[in-house]
């Protein structure tokens, strides 16, 4: 099975993705092709067989992956799975890559891997980092319902068959529209505490634009997605959850903006999945309402 890599960076953490590339090139097996897309920013100088896409603009993070993709032919279809790498993590063990080779040879239906991310000092997992509602025990690997979008690989059969991330959404919810269509396709995820990327503990809300898209995207994700008695029941809960959570009133401002931007801006194209797709991820632990 032939893997690629897809990295993305804004050309700020040259260290860092220097170490990254260094850990990719260590790995066991055939070598890993790598791709760096510099997203609206230059390239540092990378290492020699290195292939690099330098975007005059910065596309988010689902329209600079898709790119890294295509890089890899149509669908990515030069490699057999991608390996999607955050610029600032690193593969601290070498038979990473070998894992998902096995992993996915031995399961046809598994067309999507979610790795563990692991902070490089105190070895913690953060809760939200493991992509599954029960999340207390990060070493339990299960069959789950969404995947980390920088720690994971994907088949590129799923491209191939249910298209890539939704470039729209730039920021926030693009590996959970690409999981909800993969799964209504009939591909599976796993997140495997085996595969581990090493990556600083960080807040999502780091992020200036962080709450406005959670929220809008959220919409997007329901409105494209879900059947139509299930939107409001999803949308609701989320909302009921985040005011649960008192958020500063800035957060909660630029919360509700982003909401109310979800039902008034166009979404992209809809395809509702089928109600079999709702049981299968009722029965995995996560219905789609929450």
């Amino acid at each position: 099975m032939t893997l690629g890599a897809v990295v993305l960076t804004m050309g700020d953490r040259p260290e860092e993705l220097r170490a990254l590339l260094d850990s990719v090139a260590k790995q066991d097996g055939d070598p890993v092709q790598v791709v760096v897309v510099g997203n609206g920013a230059p390239l540092p100088e990378l290492p020699q067989g290195v292939r690099t896409v330098e975007l005059p603009e910065n596309l988010g993070i689902p329209g600079g992956r898709n790119v890294g993709i295509e890089a890899f032919g149509p669908g990515g279809s030069e490699v057999d799975a991608l390996l999607f790498l955050d610029d600032d993590g690193l593969l601290p063990n070498t038979d990473t890559a070998e894992l998902v080779r096995r992993a996915f040879a031995a399961d046809p239906e598994l067309g999507i891997i979610s790795f563990r991310i692991a902070d490089p000092d105190t070895g913690a997992t953060q809760r939200r980092h493991v992509p599954r509602l029960r999340a207390s025990d990060p070493m339990r690997s299960s069959r789950v319902t969404t995947f980390l979008g920088g720690a994971t690989a994907v088949r590129t059969a799923v491209f191939q068959e249910v298209g890539g991330l939704p470039d729209e959404f730039f920021y926030a919810h693009e590996e959970t529209d690409l999981a909800w269509r993969a799964l209504d396709a009939g591909w599976m995820i796993d997140y495997r505490a085996d595969m581990v990327l090493h990556h600083p503990t960080t807040l999502p809300s780091r992020h200036a634009v962080y709450h406005r898209m959670v929220a809008r995207n959220r919409v997007w994700l329901a409105r494209r997605n879900l059947p139509m008695p299930l939107i409001p029941l999803y949308l609701g809960v989320w909302l009921l959850l985040t005011l649960a959570r008192r958020p500063s009133r800035p957060a909660l401002r630029a919360w509700l903006g982003g909401f109310r931007e979800g039902w008034t801006t166009p979404c992209g194209t809809r395809r509702p999945m089928k109600w079999r797709t709702v049981w299968r991820l009722t029965r995995l632990g996560r219905p789609p309402v929450i």
